[in-house]
């Protein structure tokens, strides 16, 4: 598939800047980057994709947004067998536990959860973090 869904929800922006990061690098690595809301999000096209990501920073007490990304990342698990999803956000606070849950959560759901873990900043994401969701893109642009 020449198209990759970049799925995101995001409060103050730097989960935002991630994922248009992640789509930049898809394209660089030569597919069409569709980088989207996860309200605006369709699920039947990421059940017929081989490889997405999804994003969600940490919040309350280390878990995923409760009222879109949660419910959203629950269906997922259903048809996430097989398939090749990137993992990612920004946290405020904490160690990133919750990014170590929604890895635990798409590996045991049957994912191949891209380089085995997901890819945090902490806050606002810097030029290397910027340069690392680049990266990210350019994988799932070759898998």
């Amino acid at each position: 598939m020449n198209k990759i869904t970049v799925v995101y929800w995001s409060q103050s922006g730097n989960t935002e800047a991630m994922a248009e990061a992640i789509g930049k690098g898809i394209e660089q690595g030569g597919k069409e980057a569709e980088v989207v809301v996860v309200g605006e999000a369709s699920i039947d096209s990421l059940k017929e994709a081989d490889v997405f990501a999804l994003g969600c920073p940490a919040m309350g007490d280390e878990v995923l947004e409760e009222d879109e990304m949660e419910p959203f990342v629950a269906q997922v698990e259903g048809f996430a067998s097989g398939k090749n999803i990137a993992l990612f956000g920004s946290y405020g606070w904490g160690d990133g536990q919750w990014m170590r849950e929604w890895v635990e959560r798409m590996t045991n759901a049957g994912a191949k959860v891209v380089n085995g873990e997901g890819l945090m900043c902490q806050e606002e994401p810097d030029e290397d973090t910027i340069q690392s969701c680049i990266d990210l893109g350019k994988q799932l642009a070759s898998m």
